[in-house]
């Protein structure tokens, strides 16, 4: 199990869906988080359960203000920052034609715009003693799935970032992977429900035949990559998704 002990870690929409998954297991590892996300409820509760380990930062991601804010934060709380996931992204599923100004400003805001604001924001504190950046991908993205244009737009410009980011900050030991999960969140979970066969179907084109747990399969991959373990690891993706696609 990768030993997180004295590191801090800013994860964004850290309270909720794969965000809470990362700040429970990160904290389980040792690590202490700021959890940054604009869910007041969801963010309270997090921080109560564990208020040694976790502070939560209520924060529009597409600010430039709240990135700032959270590196603050976690100096003034925990001394220094290590790591940064930047796990929110919200968007709108619309065909290509029917995507507006507002649909692409909300993917671009909080996606792409939010992991370059928190990404310059704490640089300087990772560059002091080098440390590891988490950015999300999507396998929506690098398959192009129909209704998610603004959405996959964004993704692979997150991962276009990452690989120059990767190579700009080596030299101050920084490392900067993307994770693109496939993974049972609570909107799958809903999708499930719902259309039991669509789900069936589509787990059944997995590999693995299931999507990936959260907590034991996501968060786990995100950990790794903040951990010494991957320390010769960087301008990588790692698809976490059980086998669906294989890059090369």
């Amino acid at each position: 199990m990768n030993d997180l002990k004295n590191q801090v870690v800013i994860v964004t929409g850290g309270a909720a869906g794969i965000g809470a998954a990362l700040t429970t297991v990160l904290t389980q590892r040792g690590a202490s988080v700021v959890a940054v996300d604009i869910n007041e409820e969801a963010g309270n509760k997090i921080a109560a359960s564990n208020p040694d380990q976790i502070v939560f930062l209520k924060g529009d991601v597409s600010s430039e203000s709240t990135a700032e804010k959270a590196v603050k934060l976690a100096v003034s709380k925990f001394g220094k920052l290590t790591g940064l996931v930047n796990n929110a992204h919200a968007s709108r599923q619309k065909l290509l034609m029917e995507l507006t100004q507002e649909d692409w400003s909300l993917s671009f805001g909080t996606g792409f715009n939010a992991t370059l604001y928190f990404m310059k924001a704490a640089y300087p504190e990772l560059a002091k003693s080098g440390g590891s950046i988490v950015n999300f991908g999507s396998g929506a993205a690098l398959l192009g799935l129909e209704q998610q244009a603004s959405y996959a737009a964004a993704k692979e410009a997150i991962r276009g970032l990452s690989r120059v980011a990767a190579n700009e900050w080596a030299q101050d030991d920084i490392r900067v992977n993307v994770v693109s999960p496939k993974a049972l969140t609570e909107g799958v979970e809903k999708w499930k429900d719902s259309h039991p066969e669509q789900y069936e179907h589509s787990a059944s084109q997995v590999p693995l035949q299931r999507f990936g747990d959260p907590q034991k399969d996501i968060a786990p991959v995100v950990a790794f990559l903040l951990s010494e373990d991957s320390r010769y690891i960087t301008g990588q993706t790692l698809m976490a998704d059980g086998g669906s696609i294989k890059l090369r």
